[in-house]
């Protein structure tokens, strides 16, 4: 299931993101609107909620959050956009990955 997140997430919420894998939710992150969508087969999945919910295309990045350790990994193919400057699945820009884990945490940190 797909969840779009603009305050905490609950511990029901994560259970039901995580029905995909077992021990990661698939994220996208609006750095402008601080928004996560989660959950899914794909981040593309989640992409496509944020873009129906009035999110810009620019302003979407693509992760894996684990729960259970409280980790982020910054690996997603939609995060392949040369136009900006991302020519990787990883988000190659430091002060861009700081902002996706700072709203991933604001949002899903502390629940499991």
């Amino acid at each position: 299931m797909i969840h779009i997140l603009k305050e905490k997430t609950t511990p029901a919420q994560i259970q039901e993101m995580l029905e995909r894998y077992e021990s990661m939710v698939k994220i996208v992150v609006d750095i402008r609107r601080h928004v996560v969508s989660g959950g899914g087969e794909m981040h593309a999945d989640c992409e496509s909620a944020l873009l129906d919910d009035g999110s810009e295309q620019d302003d979407l990045w693509g992760a894996n959050w684990y729960p259970n350790e409280q980790r982020i990994e910054f690996e997603s193919l939609i995060n392949i956009r040369p136009r900006l400057g991302n020519r990787s699945i990883l988000i190659q820009d430091e002060n861009l990955r700081r902002q996706v884990e700072s709203i991933t945490r604001e949002i899903l940190g502390g629940v499991k």
